[in-house]
């Protein structure tokens, strides 16, 4: 017990002071850029009914989610994906309008993953969510959006890499393969898990350029030439328009300009059975997983009784706040300009004062600890404070600076204008 007092759960962690201001920072700039192209923000609970996660829509393996009771005995769960959440909300509240929506999030997901291997089992998602347009500018815009995003957080250094489910289902229907086998080929694949795959494709009959193409799903990625690639390995039609459908999505991200952070890959075969089209995933160095993921889902919300195509993304902040601490990128964060200090005699003075300046944008801190001069200065520099003020009289401060230990003399009425 008393371990537990004392140490956070499996996979979760605490979020220590300069490191929560760096991220309340990334979100903030996402937001921005995300608001910018027109998305709204919203908000749907934590925890829903534990159907509107259920495994026949595709978003999520039940065993993996945190789930419990409410009085009335149904069953609930918190959430491991904010995409279903925005599509409940979006059947809900505009289920007699249609046209375009755009939606955006921010919020914490949780997932109960079965064998713990240091991921997080809560973190924070940013993403946005492009309702009823199927084209490809549409794949585009959220494209191009999550790179602009993962730009606005200060990451520079970074692939998406695009691929589209309808080829790895378009060689799956040309090899008849039953869905049991098409979910164990998918996993094998998606773990890149070649000796696996081989030994598994051994023990069916399927054409040799077939075969051939699944063997090498999981190294079937690159620049642009591996679309041409692509096509030599079939041409049955469902493969074929996807590739065409990838081709189109890359010409639209030219005229955005981001074309040089894009990447392909193939062999991306997303565990989300929701996803039906285009899908696409971010990924940077220092950082084990993706920092971004998302695609099309054009049936998700008619499970919802809300039949409309939708595309998005989501952005995993924590893996985003790693890599850009482990890459030692700068994030400006707001911090304590002034250290106020003062005896009880020129309290109502030194309030009086930090609440102007505060009013003029300064971060003023005021040292109502009751420490001496000496341990002020010694708290101020520990905690990185750039300057200390301390009230000598009625009129009169004296201003330290920390990293120098410089002092000068400086009136009240000089820093307040009109005085207190």
């Amino acid at each position: 017990m008393k371990n537990q007092l004392l140490h956070t759960v499996e996979g979760l962690k605490d979020i220590h002071p300069i490191d929560t201001s760096k991220k309340n920072v990334i979100e903030r700039n996402i937001l921005n850029v995300i608001n910018s192209y027109g998305y709204e923000q919203v908000q749907t609970p934590t925890f829903e009914y534990f159907d509107i996660y259920h495994y026949k829509r595709g978003t999520a393996d039940g065993k993996n989610l945190y789930k419990f009771f409410n009085r009335e005995g149904d069953i609930l769960a918190l959430r491991p994906d904010v995409t279903p959440s925005v599509a409940r909300y979006m059947a809900t509240f505009y289920s007699h309008t249609r046209g375009p929506k755009r939606f955006c999030y921010l919020g914490n997901v949780f997932y109960n993953n079965e064998n713990y291997q240091g991921k997080l089992r809560e973190y924070t998602q940013a993403g946005v969510e492009c309702i009823g347009i199927e084209n490809a500018e549409a794949d585009a815009e959220v494209i191009a959006l999550a790179i602009n995003s993962l730009l606005a957080s200060g990451l520079t250094k970074f692939k998406v890499d695009i691929g589209h489910v309808a080829y790895f289902n378009g060689l799956v229907n040309e090899a008849g393969l039953d869905n049991d086998t098409q979910e164990t080929l998918r996993m094998l694949i998606d773990d890149k898990n070649y000796i696996a795959l081989e030994e598994m494709l051994e023990e069916h009959e399927i054409k040799k350029n077939i075969k051939k193409a699944f063997i090498d799903l999981p190294k079937l990625f690159g620049d642009a030439s591996i679309l041409e690639k692509a096509k030599t390995y079939t041409n049955n039609k469902i493969s074929i328009d996807a590739i065409d459908r990838i081709e189109e999505v890359y010409t639209i991200l030219k005229d955005y300009n981001v074309s040089k952070y894009v990447s392909f890959d193939f062999g991306m075969v997303s565990k989300l059975q929701y996803y039906t089209g285009t899908i696409f995933k971010g990924y940077t160095y220092d950082v084990g997983d993706s920092i971004v993921d998302g695609g099309r889902y054009d049936n998700l919300l008619g499970t919802y009784s809300y039949d409309a195509p939708a595309t998005g993304f989501a952005i995993k902040i924590d893996e985003l706040l790693n890599a850009l601490t482990r890459q030692k990128i700068d994030i400006e964060v707001l911090t304590v300009n002034t250290l106020l200090v003062y005896n009880k005699g020129h309290r109502s003075t030194a309030i009086k004062l930090a609440e102007s300046l505060r009013r003029q944008g300064m971060t003023v801190e005021l040292g109502i600890n009751g420490l001496s001069t000496k341990e002020s200065i010694e708290y101020g520099k520990a905690k990185n404070i750039g300057g200390m003020m301390m009230i000598k009289d009625s009129d009169t401060i004296i201003l330290k600076n920390l990293s120098t230990d410089e002092e000068s003399t400086t009136l009240i009425s000089d820093l307040v204008e009109g005085g207190l």
